[in-house]
């Protein structure tokens, strides 16, 4: 069983993004990383830090349950100049295969988002 991310635009052909829950948990791991906290330190993951602490475009994604709700397309658009850097930051960069792994989930990810986009349509969690 694991967790899916597509647009809502019931087109089962649109691109879509999926993890294990444990692999989703790794990737959200690695972001909030990235933009320089401890996901384990923030409220609803075991820690105390409330999300209005930290300053990060990508929060609605860090911040959301696994498997249930949406994302608009206004969260997709604030988000993906965030994601696109990071990806620009590391694909040139010698990677180990997690390092990669996390970096592809990003593209797909934003693949995902920039369709939501061009469609005006949620982005679902499933």
């Amino acid at each position: 069983m694991g967790l899916m991310l597509f647009p809502a635009d019931g087109d089962v052909t649109s691109p879509d993004v999926s993890w294990s829950y444990t692999g989703f948990n790794m990737f959200r791991t690695w972001l909030a990383r990235v933009e320089g906290f401890t996901l384990a330190e923030m409220n609803g993951f075991g820690g105390a830090h409330t999300w209005s602490s930290i300053s990060t475009t990508l929060a609605p994604l860090l911040d959301h349950p696994d498997n249930d709700g949406s994302l608009t397309p206004a969260h997709c658009a604030a988000m993906l100049p965030r994601l696109e850097t990071i990806i620009d930051q590391l694909q040139h960069e010698d990677c180990d295969s997690v390092l990669q792994r996390r970096v592809d989930d990003t593209r797909q990810l934003v693949t995902v988002m920039k369709y939501c986009l061009d469609k005006d349509v949620e982005l679902i969690f499933g």
